[in-house]
């Protein structure tokens, strides 16, 4: 007997990769074609105008709104020049995905005729429904109207379809009230209270002013299966992850698809994909294979945060349209399959003022005020907001992850290394200093040259990790957009910076560099508890991270309580960048997220356990007990407590999915996240252990074994 994924199994098995496309079909020339960037704004902009948009764009001016007429006119030219026929205000609202309205340039004109046009009003304005997007009470059923407001700071784009294009015009989100309903509103509100803080304390430094540059780079790890065992997995295309399926005896503990080449499927779609991301003016630079089989890892070169933000939904877009191009479906699940690596996005950030990179140590940390001074105001921040950090990185697929196979744990700690360990430690207990400093690395090859080392080595499993230049926060997930992090880092930073400017600023030259050693001495050794340069992954780290008085928020509805707090919300408040009533949304619309969340997965699990699982297992147990029966009656005696004992496991595994799935309709019935949760994993405790005694012709669906190493 062979069922529909045995067939499919057939069809992966007997596909072919297409010859590769050739290399180098975008050139450098091409990178950004499809952005109305700074080449095309020049061409298709009056000098005036263009110069007053690339202000804006560039350095933060304010924007001359005498200029939307003319830059509407010039974007559309640019626009249907490029193919496009329709445009979309392109936004972020909080259900962790983009949003789009499409409207036609064409508009009817004077005897029956028509005509492309797009105004200014059509540029800068939009208005959505906003009370079918999640608004966490801000918004009622009946109170309709919504904003989206043009953001200049993000360049115009274009995406492109098999029959045409459509211009995106990245914009914020507000309500009638104008509370921000999106991620891109809080998140410029952050950035311009850091950029704000950093110029008043290198003034400080004696300093001019400079342009601050907040930077992100998104590493985007992911999955692709087959599309044919996707279709037929009801639990990936409702949840985007297997809610069954035993582990297979090989999986990822040989290492040997970490950094594996890359097969030629997997590669004609990341080539496909990179194309197309390059066109959008996305530096996609680095792609390899993860850990896990089947997960990969995307990552591009360092953009301003904004951009590096919109940038990284797109990546999310094109990943996915790109495999579906080529039969695979891209996964952003952040724990699609239980038992290996989860998927991340680790959240690479960096903040520089003119040309110094102000988390660059230099040759000499220890000498360095201004690193040092930076450095210091990040651990205090971490170590006082870990709390409000943790939440941005809550939801229902990242409590699967968390504290798994390589994710880093749910405690936020810093890690500095063994010198700027040094370093910190001799600064806070007044000990000389003594820190190693970098050098070369030679590895015993008479041909190879002496390797520069690094100051520090690498630390995986830290969920908040200096690497070099810049700080890794490793805890997001891979479905997570960048931007509630990086906000209220942005926040929290600022507030160290305003804290320590207050203590130098107006002090005379003679007392600055002494004042300046107390208070770094100070809130290093007042904050030196969030440093942990061990192994993150450790089971003691937890009861070390409880002595040490770190919060270690485990399950949504604890980590995103923080949001409610009243010392947290002061403190976005203070900058501007969140409201009360805009913070109690959040925490309200993360709640409702989570329990939807695990309410469609308790559902989808308990139909596929009754309708699927449930059948396949009768089938075979019936097969089983007739066999038996025949036996007996035929007195053959060998063999027979073999079968005997396969019935009986049979029999009790149907007797057990039959309790559990009763356990599991309870819990649904009393929409209780928590009691769902525990009736899924004893469900899927007993389907995984009925898939090795069940037939494997008659088993419903794809297996890890399968989904995992065939693509």
């Amino acid at each position: 007997m062979q069922n529909d994924r045995i067939h499919t199994i057939h069809a992966v098995a007997s596909h072919r990769a297409e010859s590769p496309m050739p290399a180098g079909r975008v050139s450098p020339d091409e990178f950004g074609c499809d952005v109305f960037g700074e080449q095309a704004i020049k061409k298709y902009l009056p000098k005036d105008v263009a110069q007053k948009l690339l202000a804006t764009a560039n350095s933060g001016a304010p924007l001359d709104p005498a200029i939307a007429a003319d830059v509407a006119r010039g974007m559309k030219e640019w626009a249907v020049d490029r193919g496009a026929t329709h445009y979309t205000h392109w936004f972020m609202p909080l259900n962790g995905g983009t949003a789009e309205k499409h409207d036609a340039f064409l508009e009817p004109s004077a005897g029956g005729r028509a005509e492309f046009a797009f105004s200014g009003k059509n540029l800068v304005l939009g208005e959505p429904d906003a009370s079918s997007f999640p608004s966490g009470g801000i918004r009622s059923t009946f109170e309709a109207r919504g904003y989206t407001a043009w953001d200049p700071t993000s360049p115009a784009f274009i995406k492109r379809h098999a029959n045409g294009a459509t211009l995106c015009i990245p914009t914020a989100f507000c309500s009638f009230g104008g509370e921000a309903l999106d991620r891109k509103t809080p998140l410029l509100r952050s950035i311009q209270a850091l950029k704000k803080a950093t110029t008043r304390l290198m003034r400080c430094f004696g300093l001019p002013d400079e342009t601050v540059r907040v930077a992100l780079g998104a590493e985007q790890e992911y999955f692709l299966i087959d599309r044919g065992f996707y279709l037929q997995r009801p639990d990936l295309v409702q949840t985007g992850r297997t809610l069954f399926g035993a582990p297979p005896p090989k999986h990822q503990q040989l290492e040997d698809h970490y950094f594996g080449a890359i097969r030629p499927r997997i590669l004609k779609f990341m080539q496909e994909a990179e194309e197309e991301l390059w066109r959008l003016g996305i530096p996609a630079k680095t792609r390899h294979n993860e850990a896990a089989p089947a997960q990969f890892e995307l990552a591009p070169v360092f953009e301003e945060l904004n951009l590096a933000v919109d940038h990284n939904m797109l990546v999310m877009e094109v990943l996915r349209q790109a495999a579906e191009r080529n039969g695979l479906v891209c996964l952003m699940h952040e724990k699609p399959f239980a038992g290996v690596n989860g998927s991340g996005k680790h959240n690479n950030w960096s903040l520089s003022y003119g040309r110094r990179n102000l988390l660059d140590p230099g040759d000499d940390p220890e000498q360095n005020s201004i690193f040092l001074t930076v450095l210091c105001a990040v651990v205090r921040a971490i170590d006082l907001h870990a709390d409000l950090l943790r939440t941005t990185t809550a939801g229902a697929g990242n409590d699967c992850r968390l504290g798994g196979n390589e994710a880093p744990p749910a405690v936020v700690s810093v890690f500095l290394g063994d010198q700027l360990g040094e370093v910190v430690s001799a600064l806070a207990h007044g000990t000389r200093g003594g820190a190693r400093k970098a050098g070369t690395l030679r590895v015993g090859v008479d041909t190879l040259p002496p390797l520069p080392r690094d100051a520090a080595d690498r630390n995986r499993t830290s969920t908040f990790a200096f690497t070099g230049n810049k700080f890794e926060f490793r805890q997001p997930g891979a479905s997570q957009p960048c931007a509630a992090a990086n906000m209220f880092l942005n926040v929290m930073v600022a507030d160290s910076f305003d804290r320590f400017a207050e203590q130098l600023e107006g002090l005379p030259p003679e007392k600055f560099n002494e004042t300046l050693q107390a208070l770094l001495r100070r809130v290093f050794r007042t904050h030196e508890r969030v440093i942990f340069n061990g192994d993150g992954y450790s089971a003691g780290w937890a009861a070390e991270a409880e002595a040490r008085a770190l919060p270690n928020l485990r399950a949504t509805p604890e980590a995103v309580a923080p949001l409610l707090a009243k010392e947290n919300q002061a403190l976005v408040a203070k900058y501007g960048v969140l409201s009360k009533r805009e913070m109690d949304s959040r925490h309200e619309v993360a709640l409702e997220e989570y329990a939807r969340k695990v309410a469609i997965e308790g559902g989808i699990a308990l139909e596929i356990a009754k309708s699927m699982i449930r059948p396949a297992v009768l089938e075979s147990y019936g097969e089983a007990v007739a066999t038996l029966s025949r036996a007996s009656k035929g007195g053959i005696g060998s063999g027979t407590a073999g079968i005997r004992a396969h019935v009986e496991k049979l029999g009790a595994g149907l007797d057990a999915l039959t309790e559990r799935c009763t356990a599991l309709e309870s819990a649904l019935a009393a929409a209780d996240s928590t009691a769902i949760i525990a009736a899924m994993a004893a469900v899927r405790e007993t389907v995984d252990a009925l898939e090795h005694e069940t037939d494997d012709a008659r088993w419903p669906l794809p297996k890890y074994r399968e989904m995992l190493f065939l693509y």
